[in-house]
Formats: structure tokens, sequence, C-alpha cells
């Protein structure tokens, strides 16, 4: 670990004879910069997938279970009497905090979807739907249920369970794919970076055996390519950042895509987490690096 450390130490401080020992330019320092940023750039839509999906788990979870539907099936006569009995049994449920009767045009609104905005309700045989506020303490829904049974027999409660749990576990499912995603994209960092830096002190296996001839220890010849491979591979991973932000500033909003989605990006401070996108690319590629050249450095003894 000590080792480690006064690696890091060092490695923000320039050494012009150190960096001689790695080519800044040719195949492999671009092959590095332009790894390190194609794989911040995918990072950034891992992470706007990973809040867009958490913001979607917390808007289902929390609309849909403040919000109850009763649906009065019954005759035409027998209608109003049916809806006027369920809102005078949701006046003395304990946890509703209101109720209200949908008007046709808010019936038209959540049919247009299936049917058009062109539907006309007031033709045709629909059942009345009476919307339910609950409290923050929410009502017994069977007790509900027994008492709409009896007093009115045309009345279906529908508490949303069934939408909402599949809703907000595919959520949630997203949120894990997406931390999943950033997971694979960093191993595939480390092993693209790893396998550079081997083919590079491969490549350089000549300069190796003359500077461990005028008495170069193998810490300084690693320290040489961990620093060149570790700022590569954070200019790099800034670059891409910069990009994928761009790229999600400009997809569409929550207002233009629709109200299903919440629209995939970035809020508030989740813009602040694109910083550390460099810094773990990084570290990444130190630790990387530093395993790679001492490997190499010890077959090539």
């Amino acid at each position: 670990m000590r080792t480690v450390f006064s690696l890091l130490g060092r490695l923000l401080i320039s050494n012009p004879d150190a960096d001689r020992t790695v080519s800044p330019t040719g195949f492999m320092a671009r092959l590095t910069v332009f790894t390190a940023a194609a794989m911040a750039f995918l990072a950034v839509f891992a992470l706007a997938l990973s809040f867009a999906a958490d913001r979607l788990a917390d808007r289902w979870a929390s609309e849909l279970a403040q919000i109850s539907t009763i649906r009065i099936s019954a005759p035409a006569e027998q209608i109003d009497a049916q809806v006027a009995a369920a809102l005078r049994v949701l006046e003395t449920t304990p946890g509703v905090a209101s109720a209200r009767v949908l008007n046709d045009a808010e019936q038209r609104d959540l049919l247009a979807p299936w049917f058009g905005p062109e539907l006309p309700i007031e033709t045709l045989s629909i059942p009345d739907l009476i919307e339910v506020l609950e409290t923050g303490e929410g009502y017994d829904a069977t007790a509900l249920r027994a008492r709409l049974q009896a007093e009115v027999p045309g009345a279906v409660l529908d508490d949303h369970t069934r939408w909402r749990e599949p809703l907000v576990a595919a959520a949630l499912r997203l949120q894990v794919l997406g931390l999943i995603s950033i997971v694979l994209i960093v191993g595939a960092t480390a092993a693209m970076i790893t396998l550079a830096a081997q083919s590079t002190l491969s490549a350089n296996a000549q300069v190796v055996r003359v500077l461990r001839l005028v008495g170069a220890q193998d810490t300084y010849i690693a320290l040489a390519f961990v620093r060149r491979f570790t700022l590569r591979s954070i200019g790099g991973a800034a670059l891409g950042a910069v990009i994928g932000a761009i790229c999600v500033a400009l997809l569409p909003s929550t207002d233009t895509a629709g109200n299903f989605l919440t629209g995939l990006g970035f809020q508030g401070l989740e813009w602040s987490v694109l910083l550390l996108i460099p810094i773990l690319a990084g570290t990444v590629a130190f630790f990387a690096t530093r395993h790679a050249a001492f490997l190499t450095l010890r077959n090539q003894s």
C-alpha cells in the first residue's frame, strides 16, 4: 500500500525524464484516449438511465399509491342513485381525503389514447368513474370493498395495486440495469487499458532494459507508464463525458416526450455526478496500468 500511495503522490508531479520513457503519441496513445472517451460517453447514458428510472419508480409509487378509482356500472335509471350512494360511503370512510365523479371530458381524455379524441362519450354506455384521493395513512381497501358490495352493488374498487407494483418493479429493474452497465463499462475500460499498457511495455522492452542497465528501478519505470496512461484516460474520459452530457441535454424533455416517461437525463445536482467520471476513469487506469506494468516488468526480468 505504501508503494501505491507513493505512486499516487508522484503521479501529479511532472518528470520529463520519466515521461520520455513512454511515447506521447502513437496507436496505443490514441487507443487509450478513444477507449476512455467512448466508455465515458456510454457511462453518461447509463447514469442518465439509472437516474431516470429512479425518478420513474418514485413517481409511479407516489402518484398511483394515492389515487384509486371506483367504477359504477348500472342501468341508466339507477346510475345516479348508485353514484350518490358511493359518494356517501366514501365520505364516511377513514383514510379517504376526497372523492369526485369524473366528467365526460375527463373520461374522454382517459380513453383518447385507445379510441381517439373524438370518442362520442354521450352516446356510449360507459360506467361512471369516481376518483378517490387517499390521505397519507390510506384506507382499508378490503373493508371499503365490503361496504360498496353491500350498499352499491354496481361499484368496483380499483386501488391500482395490480398496476402499480409491476410498474415500480420494472422501473427498479431499469435502474439496476443502468448500474450493471456502469460496472461493465468500468471492467471493459480496465481491460482495454491493461492490454494497451502491456502492449506498450512489450514494444518498449529494449528501452526498459537500457533503463535497468543505468540503474532505474522498476517503480521509476512503472511510474512513467502509470502517469502517461492515467492522464490519457482522464483526458479522454473528460472529453467523452462532455460530449455525452451535451447529447443528453439535447434529448426531448418530459413535456415534449409525453407523460409516460420522465425524460432520459439529469436534474439538478445529478449533473454534478458527471464530474466523477474522469476521476473514476483515472483511478481505473491507475490501478490497471500499475498492475500491468509491474506484471510485465517481472516477466521481463
